[in-house]
C-alpha cells in the first residue's frame, strides 16, 4: 500500500479531507469516478469540487450568522475550500459567492500539485475491507457503492430531492427594465458601488400571472420508487413554494423589501419605484457574463421554464446557459450508524464525510470533510482526538450528525443557531452576536488545546 488513507469522492468534503491529511504529512489516494466515463445526474464537468447547484457559500458575516461563523472557523484551520473560495470570489454583498470554474480549478491544482496526494480517476464499487478510508461520495453516490453502504450499515438509504436554479447570460438581460442593487439593500465593504444583484421588478398583476404560471407549468414526473421522497426545505423548487400560498414567494426569494427601483413611473410600471415583487440574479462567474436566478430551483420541464421565465420583466429575451433541474440525493442515518468520530460502527476503519452524512450545504459538507481529515490524521499520529465544543459551529454541526438529532426523523440540515448550546439568558435581539462571540472564543480555546496536545 503506497498511501495512508484512501478517500473516495472528489467533491468538497473529499478534497478538504485530503488537504487536511496531506498538510499533516500523510499520503492520500483520492479516488474520483468522474473522468472515467462515469457521471452523475447533476455534474457537468470532471473537475474536482465542482459546485452543482448554486455558486454561493451563503453569508460571510461572522458576527451575526451561523454559516459566517463556520467560514471563520474553517479559515482558522487552513481550509482549502475557503482558500480557493477567496481566489474565485465574485461580488455578492454580504454573501460569499464564487466563479464555479475558477473555484474547481484552484482546488484541483492544489491537490494535484501536492507531493503526498495521488488523484486517481477510478470508480470504487464497494467499501474497502481494510485500511483507513473516508467515504465522501456525496448525495449522488453511485448505485453500486450505495448498495455496499446499505449492506454495511444495515439501514435503508434515506433520500431527498434537491433542485438546481437556472443561469442566464448577462448580455441577454434587459437593463433598461432591470437595475443593480444589493440584495434587500444590504451593503458591505466588498459590495460593488451600485450593488451586487440584478433586480427584475414585477407589478401585482405580473406577479399573480407568474404565480399562476408556476402552478400550471408542466413538471418533471417522478418514478414510482421516488414518490415518497421529500424535498429539502433549504433548496425547495420554486413551484412547490408557490403551491403553499399566493404570498409565499413575496416573503421568500421574490421579497421586494428595501429594493428601490430607480426607473421613472411609466404606463407599463404604474407602481413606479417600489415593485410588488422582485426576481433577483446573482453573479455566477468572475467575468460577470453568467448570472444565477436566486431561489429559482425548479422541477419544471425545460420548455416550460423557458416560456415562463421569459415572462419576467427584463428576461423577455433571456438566453439560458443552464436550465433548472431536479435530482435525488442520498444520505445515511448518521445518528444510528456513525460514532462521534464519524466512524462506521462495526467497521471503524471507515469514516464518512460530507453531504452523505446528512449535513446540507457546500460549507457544511466541506467542514465535515475537514473534521474527518483531522480526526484521521490524529488517529494516524496516535494522538487523542477531542472534538470542538458544541458552542462552536463545527462542534454543533458534528453533534447534530453523530447523535443529537432524532434518528427516526433525521433529515439533512444546514448549520443554524438552533444546533448550538442554548443561550436563554441572553435577550433575543442580542443572541446572534452572543452566539458568534462565544463560538469564536471557545473555538480559539479548542485550537490552543489541540496545539498543546500535538506539541
Amino acid at each position: 500500500m503506497d498511501y495512508d488513507v484512501h478517500i473516495i469522492g472528489g467533491g468538497l468534503a473529499g478534497c478538504e479531507a485530503a488537504w487536511q491529511l496531506a498538510q499533516r504529512g500523510h499520503r492520500v489516494r483520492l479516488s474520483e469516478m468522474r473522468g472515467t466515463g462515469e457521471t452523475t445526474p447533476a455534474h457537468q464537468t470532471d473537475g474536482l469540487a465542482e459546485l452543482v447547484c448554486s455558486n454561493s457559500f451563503r453569508s460571510d458575516d461572522d458576527e451575526k450568522n451561523a454559516v459566517g461563523l463556520l467560514h471563520h472557523e474553517m479559515r482558522r484551520l487552513d481550509s482549502l475550500v475557503m482558500r480557493a473560495g477567496e481566489v474565485a470570489r465574485v461580488p455578492a454583498g454580504s454573501a460569499m459567492a464564487v466563479d464555479r470554474d475558477v473555484f474547481s480549478a484552484e482546488v484541483q491544482k492544489a491537490l494535484e500539485q501536492h507531493p503526498t496526494i495521488s488523484v486517481v480517476r477510478e470508480k470504487v464499487n464497494t467499501l474497502p475491507e481494510a485500511g483507513l478510508t473516508i467515504v465522501a461520495t456525496g448525495p449522488l453516490t453511485a448505485q453500486s457503492l450505495a448498495e455496499s453502504i446499505v449492506g454495511a450499515t444495515g439501514q435503508d438509504r434515506l433520500a431527498f430531492f434537491d433542485a438546481i436554479a437556472p443561469i442566464v447570460h448577462r448580455d441577454s438581460i434587459d437593463m433598461d427594465i432591470c437595475w443593480i442593487q444589493s440584495r434587500w439593500n444590504k451593503r458591505t465593504e466588498a459590495s460593488n458601488e451600485d450593488g451586487d444583484y440584478i433586480n427584475c421588478p414585477m407589478t401585482k398583476e405580473q406577479y399573480l400571472a407568474f404565480h399562476q404560471g408556476l402552478l400550471d407549468a408542466e413538471k418533471t414526473e417522478f418514478r414510482e420508487w421516488e414518490a415518497d421522497t421529500p424535498y429539502f426545505d433549504g433548496c425547495m423548487p420554486i413551484e412547490v413554494m408557490a403551491a403553499r400560498g399566493v404570498e409565499t414567494l413575496r416573503f421568500g426569494p421574490m421579497k421586494p423589501v428595501g429594493l428601490d427601483n430607480p426607473r421613472d413611473v411609466t404606463p407599463e410600471y404604474p407602481q413606479g419605484r417600489w415593485p410588488y415583487a422582485v426576481v433577483q440574479l446573482r453573479q455566477d462567474n468572475k467575468l460577470g457574463t453568467l448570472w444565477n436566478m436566486v431561489g429559482f430551483q425548479t422541477k419544471m420541464k425545460y420548455g416550460a421554464q423557458v416560456e415562463l421565465f421569459r415572462t419576467i420583466p427584463g428576461l423577455e429575451n433571456a438566453e439560458f446557459a443552464r436550465l433548472g433541474g431536479l435530482h435525488r440525493n442520498t444520505f445515511i442515518n448518521s445518528p444510528i450508524v456513525l460514532d462521534r468520530q464519524l466512524r462506521l460502527k462495526g467497521a471503524g476503519h471507515i469514516r464518512f464525510a460530507g453531504q452523505i452524512t446528512g449535513c446540507e450545504g457546500y460549507v457544511e459538507s466541506s467542514a465535515v470533510g475537514l473534521l474527518a481529515g483531522m480526526m484521521t490524521a490524529a488517529e494516524l499520529a496516535g494522538d487523542r482526538w477531542t472534538s470542538p465544543p458544541r458552542t462552536t459551529a463545527m462542534g454543533a454541526l458534528l453533534a447534530h450528525i453523530t447523535g443529537d438529532a432524532e434518528a427516526a426523523t433525521f433529515q439533512p440540515m444546514n448549520i443554524n443557531f438552533g444546533l448550538f448550546e442554548p443561550m436563554h439568558e441572553v435577550k433575543k435581539k442580542s443572541r446572534k452576536e452572543a452566539y458568534t462571540s462565544r463560538g469564536k472564543a471557545d473555538f480559539g480555546t479548542w485550537m490552543e488545546s489541540l496545539e498543546r496536545a500535538l506539541a
